[in-house]
């Protein structure tokens, strides 16, 4: 019988792809003891793909820069929480640090998190905010 993969399986590629699909497979795996992970989802702006499909996405409202991630979950002073995830060799974009300063202003939690356990450190620390 295969073994259930895992989030180290996701991560030996070493991509921001495999470092966000390890998130969403932890969160997964996490919802019993944090149901609210149910909610977090992915937004599907960057990555390669063909000029047609980037002229439709840009065409439906597609933002440049928007963060990865966002979990609209209420905690502390924060109305939910963005994630951009990065890993090691990649910085963030001037347009990703324009949004993330924007979010941050109309008080939401915004963040840039380098790598799966940091953003996995990340969620913990706000689901488990004490109000």
């Amino acid at each position: 019988m295969p073994k259930s993969p895992v989030p180290e399986d996701l991560l030996k590629s070493g991509s921001e792809w495999g470092n966000q699909a390890a998130l969403f497979l932890w969160a997964q795996i996490n919802q019993k003891k944090y149901p609210e992970l149910k909610w977090l989802f992915a937004i599907p702006s960057g990555g390669l793909r063909d000029k047609i499909t980037a002229g439709r996405m840009k065409a439906a409202g597609t933002k440049v820069g928007i963060p990865d991630l966002f979990l609209p979950i209420k905690r502390g002073p924060y109305s939910g929480l963005w994630i951009e995830l990065k890993v090691k060799k990649n910085k963030p974009s001037p347009e990703q640090l324009e949004w993330i300063t924007c979010l941050q202003s109309q008080g939401f939690g915004a963040m840039v998190c380098v790598g799966f356990q940091e953003a996995r450190d990340n969620l913990i620390k706000y689901l488990e905010w004490k109000n």
